[in-house]
């Protein structure tokens, strides 16, 4: 199995660590500007907002009676172990590791949130009418930078697992 080089996982774990810094650094930056539920209009689509999170993505378990702090803590934990492992077990493919340099990134930066404070702080909050259907007054649910990361990694891991199929078959 081919390993990493040293420079390679540093390039990896860098991408990480800028997207763990400017997740933080947004997410202070609300703490600092916001009240909980403070609420910035910035277009007819888009307002900052202060939200926090206590259980997962869509707020999954977020009235549970606090054992999922630790859960969700766990499970980031883990991934991020097992992610800089993969890092280290794929250095040939440029695109999945970028992917997974995204994910640790925002898998960290969530976890820190659960750490500092018990829950994840949110601050994007998308609305258009058309989601009205499915979310309550069309607003679809905050997230915050590590989030998005991590869904442009899982996009980004997707595209990986297609090309690397459609090779595969050539």
């Amino acid at each position: 199995m081919a390993r990493l080089s040293p420079r390679s996982l540093v390039l990896w774990l860098g991408i990480a660590a800028a997207v763990l810094l400017f997740d933080q650094f947004t997410k202070l930056l609300i703490i600092d500007s916001f009240q909980l539920g403070d609420s910035q209009t910035v277009t007819s689509y888009f307002n900052l907002v202060r939200v926090h999170n206590s259980g997962a993505a869509f707020s999954f378990l977020s009235t549970a009676s606090g054992w999922q702090r630790w859960f969700f803590t766990g499970i980031g934990l883990v991934a991020a172990v097992y992610i800089v492992w993969m890092l280290r077990s794929h250095p040939d493919q440029t695109l999945f590791c970028f992917a997974l340099s995204l994910v640790l990134g925002g898998a960290v930066g969530n976890v820190i949130d659960r750490l500092l404070w018990g829950h994840v702080v949110d601050f994007l909050d998308f609305h258009w009418a058309w989601l009205s259907p499915v979310f309550y007054q069309g607003h679809f649910p905050a997230f915050n930078v590590a989030d998005s990361a991590i869904s442009v990694g899982v996009v980004c891991l997707i595209a990986d697992e297609l090309i690397r199929v459609r090779r595969s078959r050539t």
